[in-house]
């Protein structure tokens, strides 16, 4: 079993959980997301939209009128009425309320992994910056964007909803390396397409991780 170290991130950490209750923590107007979950796809939504000023940088950290929100438990609350629509907006959805939020890149992000198993046998789990462990496979598929100006890659792995349209945490580059190790060392094996391309195997799935 292979794993890395997570990133230090503000607000990602156990330090941060342990921080009292600040100002800062979260906005008042969403108080109802302490208890509340958000409502099945096929509801009719006929409440006005909201615009909260909640923004998710890169690294994670979730802002709050522009300051970090400094309780991770809160942020994980928040993170489970988090949505996507088709149009790629994100929204805090409850049965009380529902308003947009700025996501900088993907509102998670993978600071671990581990590998069970090797070759196509071997399951690759990832753990988020909100504790989440993922295994990645076909119903979360690991995919890598390419900057067009700079070519530098960006690994993702779906998290939760539509695949395609969900949600999606970013691979940290401690942990994208560990892949691409991984990648590497394997590159003698075939790939679904059957031309040798980088990449790796979890759950019986193939995931290429260089440009086609």
């Amino acid at each position: 079993m292979t794993e890395s170290k997570p990133d230090a991130g503000p607000g990602t950490g156990q330090d941060a959980a342990d921080k009292p209750a600040t100002a800062s923590e979260g906005p008042a107007d969403l108080a109802g997301l302490r208890a509340a979950r958000a409502p099945g796809d096929d509801t009719p939504d006929t409440r006005p939209d909201e615009g909260y000023d909640i923004r998710i940088a890169r690294d994670g950290t979730w802002f709050y009128h522009g300051s970090p929100i400094g309780r991770l438990p809160l942020v994980k609350l928040f993170s489970t009425v988090l949505r996507r629509d088709e149009a790629g907006d994100y929204w805090l959805i409850t049965p009380a309320e529902r308003g947009r939020i700025r996501v900088d890149d993907a509102p998670f992000v993978a600071v671990e992994m581990r590998r069970e198993g090797e070759g196509r046998g071997q399951a690759l789990s990832f753990r988020t910056n909100l504790d989440h462990w993922i295994t990645a496979g076909a119903e979360h598929p690991i995919r890598v964007a390419i900057d067009p100006a700079t070519g530098e890659p960006s690994p993702y792995i779906h998290v939760r909803g539509d695949i395609g349209r969900g949600l999606e945490a970013r691979l940290n580059r401690p942990v994208f390396y560990e892949l691409a190790d991984i990648a590497l060392a394997e590159r003698g094996a075939k790939g679904v397409a059957g031309d040798g391309s980088a990449g790796v195997w979890s759950q019986g799935v193939f995931f290429r991780l260089e440009a086609v």
